[in-house]
């Protein structure tokens, strides 16, 4: 019989694990936190590395990281690429005016910049602006291009403010993660 007793508990270890790894993730706890803050630092970290700094081993950090992009935490990965040695020159923030601001014509906006390739970052505004559309571009001249033949050229956009990074003083992508933080 305390063979059989063994036999229940491990199998109800391995739900409650399998459990973890799969289910909506309501709070983070301290080792969540930590495992997200490294992440968002050091996107290239090993799971055995990235273990260590969480003060956990492998296997369960593992599946917290797994558990973490389930539940959406975890969005994606990037790599922080570096405009000027690839050829951009200049970064501008368009401010855009729009004509209609009914869901559908902001739908078929948002639509189209998503063809953009010069367009990196877009954000529905209150306010003044619209929307503020972060751009790059290799030169003034192409993004002049950009301006006039594509983004004036669309339909709904009534007016563009254009303002030229001069340099950036910060850049810092993701969120502040801290031990207050929940979910």
């Amino acid at each position: 019989m305390p063979a059989q007793t063994g036999k229940i508990i491990s199998i109800h270890i391995h739900k409650q694990i399998d459990n973890y790894a799969t289910m909506k993730r309501s709070k983070l706890d301290k080792i969540d936190r930590k495992i997200l803050l490294t992440l968002q630092e050091e996107g290239r970290i090993t799971n055995v590395d990235l273990a260590k700094k969480a003060g956990i081993s492998a296997p369960p950090c593992l599946r917290r990281v797994r558990a973490l992009e389930e539940s959406g935490f975890i969005k994606s990965y990037h790599a922080f690429l570096d405009p000027h040695k690839l050829g951009y020159g200049i970064t501008v923030f368009a401010h855009v005016s729009l004509t209609s601001h009914n869901d559908v014509d902001l739908k078929k906006f948002e639509i189209k910049i998503r063809e953009w390739p010069f367009v990196r970052e877009a954000h529905l505004l209150s306010g003044e602006t619209d929307v503020l559309l972060k751009v790059v571009a290799k030169d003034w001249e192409a993004y002049q291009h950009f301006l006039t033949t594509s983004l004036l050229a669309t339909e709904n956009v009534a007016a563009v403010r254009s303002s030229i990074a001069i340099r950036t003083s910060k850049l810092e992508p993701g969120v502040p993660i801290n031990d207050n933080l929940s979910a």
